[in-house]
């Protein structure tokens, strides 16, 4: 246990027949205003679509059909002073603007049908009839009035367009958000709001030992007078002759030192040397009431990395962890609080909080895979454990007064194997001492060396470990039932739990 247009392809437009006394309308006529074409894709940094000007059409491609004029047997027709003033062949007009589809034309229409019909079947000619100057003079004036129509249809919509582009000046589609100072502010039951709350109150933590060995975990503020609660391997190596500094979240730097540890619950208090005024403690929640399935969220500093927030829910209650302090000194038990909040080294030390905000553990330890990965330092696989703050509260408080811990015990020894279906009552105790202390509570309820203790309470044990998890949740004095096998038979006996103090 260690601690990421379609365009109307193809349809060009057909031969157009005599034109009209007047531009004719067509009968599905596109939505958007004449050459306008569709905006381009968005992209990452959208700008408005310049507007295009349709292409002149070839006069083979999309020809204008002549209109026969009448015979004049008796009058030639004049000689005319240009070809403007002839008018006839009348030059091809550029075709309207809205003879383009409505998402932008890829070919001129005609060229697979589809298009719009303008007017009546064009005529036969007659090769030899002569030319009659007034007819000729009114289709002039009718190809004259299309090229206008023309004209003005693309002015227009080339104006719109322009003046559409001109609007944002910036070149940019996108709408800026509101500037207003109150958008800004989270709303406290969301994970911002309890974090933004919480950061002030937690510190990090570096501990440098004497031999030059030293770490970093994280701690929080536990009272006004500038207690720091925090893990105990956070600070072991520094515990004697090294140097402690805490670091707020504003950077703000300050010495601290050891009030008092406690290796078997994992539990340090430091006091800050020269606390800030205005220190705000983070409020403590009873994590007796807390359900699977609670939402959690966990600060501190992992791999260095100050001030950092990670979510995730109690995945687990009442898991049994034995865990080192790195340092090959005495382990430490606990029924812990298991969450799959993103915990890795230096965390440790750090709040666990609820979806409110309260204090529901301290992050102790992390489930790894061990060597078989070839990593030299663990991380975060979904499986982080933290110390109740029930427990931890009483642990506190117990240093804070008289600077060493205090355990509760049942005067017996048990075996640390974790596959014994129960905690069996060693036949030796530590250093050759009897296993089962004389007079001792364990003594006193009738339990002997071999005794398999199955039930702590309520709560199955499976092992040595889980029974010293469960008895260090209670305090000295405390009444328990336990439940034990002797020779294939259960019974159970009540233990009033002693008191051992300091750690041994």
């Amino acid at each position: 246990m260690s601690t990421e247009n379609e365009g109307n392809e193809g349809n060009a437009a057909e031969a157009a027949p005599s034109v009209p006394s007047a531009p004719p309308v067509p009968a599905d006529a596109p939505q958007g205003p004449p050459g306008s074409t569709p905006p381009a894709p968005a992209q990452p940094d959208v700008t408005a679509a310049q507007p295009q000007v349709p292409p002149a059409h070839d006069p083979a491609t999309t020809p204008m059909a002549q209109v026969p004029p009448a015979p004049q047997p008796h009058t030639p027709p004049p000689v005319p002073q240009s070809a403007a003033d002839a008018g006839w062949p009348p030059p091809p007009p550029a075709v309207p603007a809205y003879a383009q589809g409505a998402h932008g034309a890829h070919g001129a229409h005609g060229a697979h049908g589809g298009g719009p019909v303008w007017g009546p079947p064009a005529q036969l000619q007659t090769p030899d009839a002569p030319r009659k100057r007034g007819a000729g003079g009114l289709v002039a004036a009718a190809v004259v009035a299309a090229l206008v129509a023309g004209g003005v249809g693309g002015a227009l919509g080339y104006w719109a367009a322009d003046s559409n582009d001109s609007s944002g000046s910036s070149g940019s589609t996108t709408v800026a958000a509101s500037a207003n100072p109150q958008d800004l502010k989270r709303d406290p039951g969301t994970v911002a709001g309890v974090a933004a709350k919480a950061l002030p109150s937690v510190v990090t933590i570096d501990a440098q030992g004497g031999d030059g060995e030293g770490g970093t975990g994280t701690g929080f503020v536990y009272d006004k007078e500038g207690h720091i609660l925090t893990n105990n391997h956070v600070v072991a190596s520094a515990a004697d002759n090294g140097q402690l500094t805490a670091t707020f979240s504003n950077g703000k730097k300050y010495g601290a030192e050891v009030v008092g540890r406690a290796e078997g619950y994992d539990v340090a208090v430091l006091k800050l040397k020269d606390p800030p005024k205005g220190l705000t403690p983070l409020p403590l929640g009873n994590s007796e009431q807390v359900a699977v399935g609670d939402s959690t969220i966990a600060i501190g500093a992992p791999f260095g990395l100050s001030n950092t927030v990670t979510t995730g829910i109690i995945s687990a209650k009442n898991r049994p962890v034995a865990s080192g302090d790195g340092s090959g000194g005495s382990n430490s038990y606990m029924s812990a609080l298991q969450t799959d909040a993103s915990i890795n080294p230096g965390n440790s030390g750090g709040p666990l909080l609820s979806a409110g905000g309260a204090v529901i553990g301290i992050n102790s330890a992390i489930q790894s895979t061990g060597s078989s990965t070839g990593q030299s330092q663990a991380g975060s696989i979904g499986l982080g454990f933290a110390i109740p703050i029930n427990q931890a509260k009483n642990v506190a408080e117990q240093l804070i007064r008289t600077g060493q811990p205090v355990y509760p015990v049942i005067g017996a020894t048990v075996t640390m194997d974790e596959k014994t279906g129960g905690a069996v009552i060693s036949d030796q105790g530590a250093s050759g001492t009897e296993a089962v202390t004389k007079g001792g509570p364990a003594a006193q309820a009738g339990l002997k060396p071999g005794d398999v203790i199955t039930k702590f309470n309520d709560t199955v044990v499976d092992s040595g470990p889980t029974l010293i998890g469960e008895i260090w949740t209670h305090k000295p004095g405390d009444k328990v039932t336990l439940t034990y096998k002797r020779d294939g038979k259960t019974s159970t006996a009540e233990v009033t739990l002693g008191e051992r103090k300091g750690d041994s």
